[in-house]
């Protein structure tokens, strides 16, 4: 297309993996500032699912009319997929001929870290051909951002997470039973942990906790059926405790149906949907209580699918169309290969190499540093075992209202708090 005589440049934007709130007011800035900036744009749907199969069809024309009120809205209009476009060679070179095919000249990719994986190698690729940036999102807040700056979707997902529990915890208190709430978070416990902090439920378990290696889910039940001792203990028969969904993971498999096991998605992370973590724990909890002659009602809620396309709040509606416009920035002054971060209210390049773990050649995981304070304020807001509750008198208190001897108690419950208690601060 030409115009003003000249040949105009095509930038296109795509979304891939989960949705998170202000999606599209990454869409909107990019492509104000684009075409403000004398570009045609068009938004390719489905994220790089077309792209892998030759289908060049499958776009979306963007101009300031289209997009100047959509930074309200939650979801995606160009959609989302989880489409791998580095699977292999033959993907990775369809998804740039028919990038070429469309005449594009700049990508903006708004995802994750799988995302974040497959715009790099299209950015190697592709030699310099095409300029490539991505915008971090996700819900699980997991990507390694310079200062430890949220990704976009976080803090909104946060709040509807927050909301959420508060109505769990007052359902809780008035109908005198438990819940276990699995939050979203494949890889890290961030989005688990700040919804317990932040609504100041019974307490959190994330897979932090248990170090870098496969643990028993016994561990986990454990920890949960210590906390409902304490809480007992303290006359409350009624909690929420909010388990990180990663945990399935981590746990040893025997426990995760064989079915769960094998299914996988485009990166190969197993599907967590599939597992049912929630009525494992469930069973289990139930189980070990009914073991310890505690009748305690329990049941589980899944929380996650109702944050993802929320209406997001200010703080990611004005973090986005700064994160969009950054990202336009960036390309047409001859940058490519690198992921836009916000530090210090300045649009920050990370180069893409810059963001890899050597050991696995895919984009890091920031987990939950649990030696930290912020760690230790959530902590210790919780009701869960602690090392001193094996102490006296607290022991022989505690053994009491669990049907077991002290000496009974501590070696079945010690065991859950030394495992979640060794990578923490003193």
């Amino acid at each position: 297309m030409q115009r003003n005589g000249q040949q105009q440049e095509t930038l296109a934007i795509l979304v891939g993996g989960g949705p998170a709130p202000g999606i599209n007011g990454v869409i909107a800035s990019a492509t104000i500032e684009a075409v403000n900036r004398g570009l045609r744009v068009i938004g390719l749907l489905d994220g790089y699912r077309w792209l892998v199969r030759g289908d060049a069809s499958r776009v979306m024309q963007l101009d300031v009319a289209t997009v100047s009120r959509i930074h309200f809205m939650g979801g995606s209009i160009l959609r989302t997929s989880r489409t791998n476009p580095a699977r292999d060679d033959a993907d990775l070179e369809r998804a740039i001929a028919t990038l070429n095919q469309l005449g594009i000249r700049y990508l903006i990719c708004i995802g994750g870290d799988d995302t974040t994986y497959g715009a790099a190698k299209i950015a190697e690729r592709s030699t310099g051909k095409i300029g490539v940036v991505t915008v971090p999102k996700t819900i699980d807040n997991d990507l390694p951002l310079p200062e430890n700056a949220p990704t976009f979707g976080f803090e909104t997902a946060r709040s509807v997470g927050t909301t959420i529990v508060e109505s769990l915890m007052e359902d809780a208190r008035t109908t005198g039973r438990w819940y276990l709430a699995v939050s979203m978070g494949r890889k890290a416990g961030s989005l688990a942990l700040s919804m317990c902090k932040s609504s100041g439920a019974t307490l959190a378990v994330i897979l932090e906790e248990f170090g870098s290696e496969k643990f028993d889910l016994s561990l986990v039940v454990d920890v949960i059926v210590g906390a409902m001792i304490k809480r007992r203990a303290l006359g409350r028969d009624d909690g929420v405790a909010i388990i990180a969904e990663g945990i399935a993971e981590r746990a040893e498999t025997s426990m995760v149906p064989e079915s769960a096991r094998l299914a996988r998605d485009a990166y190969g992370h197993m599907s967590l949907a599939d597992i049912p973590i929630g009525l494992l724990l469930r069973d289990r909890v139930r189980a070990a209580l009914e073991q310890l002659g505690i009748d305690l009602s329990v049941v589980t809620k899944d929380i996650g699918y109702e944050l993802r396309c929320a209406k997001p709040l200010p703080f990611d509606v004005e973090y986005t169309r700064t994160l969009g416009y950054g990202a336009v920035r960036y390309l047409l002054n001859g940058g490519s290969g690198a992921l836009v971060a916000i530090t210090g209210g300045r649009v920050t390049p990370v180069d893409f190499h810059d963001l890899l773990d050597p050991a696995t050649g895919r984009i890091r995981v920031r987990m939950v540093d649990i030696a930290t304070e912020s760690y230790e304020v959530a902590r210790s807001y919780m009701i869960r075992l602690e090392l001193e509750d094996f102490e006296e008198p607290r022991l022989s208190h505690l053994a009491a209202h669990s049907n077991l001897s002290p000496e009974t108690f501590k070696a079945r419950f010690l065991p859950s708090v030394q495992a979640t208690s060794v990578h923490r601060s003193s």
